[in-house]
């Protein structure tokens, strides 16, 4: 269930609020161990994804990064490779 959310921190673009929003959702779907709360926990369940989703934004405008922004698309291209390596995926079809 966890394993949606990724570093937001230090790269180029920025995150985006999808991107926080969808961090955030998973995480209190991890902790609430659903992934589609009941009617009587709707609300608390909504809440809590917009409060992490407001403190997350927060902690990553106030997070200083001492090296360069990582690139995204590079990023996402060393980790389908190592997928691929490991075997879990198959390489894609040229």
């Amino acid at each position: 269930m966890c394993r949606s959310i990724h570093t937001l921190h230090n790269f180029e673009p920025a995150a985006t609020s999808e991107e926080v929003h969808a961090a955030a959702l998973q995480y209190v779907r991890k902790i609430a161990g659903t992934t589609k709360p009941s009617k009587a926990n709707a609300e608390a369940f909504e809440r809590a994804v917009h409060e992490i989703e407001h403190i997350t934004q927060h902690l990553l405008d106030d997070l200083v990064a001492t090296v360069p922004p990582k690139n995204r698309e590079q990023e996402a291209a060393k980790a389908r490779d190592r997928a691929v390596r490991s075997g879990r995926y198959a390489a894609p079809a040229a």
